[in-house]
């Protein structure tokens, strides 16, 4: 039994593409693959309107804990996504 502290997160399954592409990406920045997804969450409201996401959201209790959600510190996500790219 998982002890009641520890929360586990939805994990899908990557597609051979993505594993592949998000594998070379880690190595490429140095990081670990989970980090590096983490990363590419943090950069998906520049690519993909949050405007369009949040409309479409079927569960607005976590807000504030969504990349598209916290459009308050959206620049600072940005900034800081891209500071672990370099």
């Amino acid at each position: 039994m998982q002890p009641l502290t520890s929360k586990r997160f939805y994990s899908p399954q990557f597609s051979p593409m993505a594993s592949i592409s998000v594998r070379r990406l880690a190595w490429s920045l140095g990081l670990s693959m989970p980090k590096t997804v983490d990363i590419m969450v943090r950069l998906m409201p520049h690519v993909v309107s949050p405007s369009k996401v949040c409309l479409s959201c079927r569960d607005n209790s976590k807000c504030s804990n969504c990349t598209f959600g916290s459009l308050s510190t959206d620049s600072q996500q940005y900034a800081a996504a891209l500071e672990a790219l370099v």
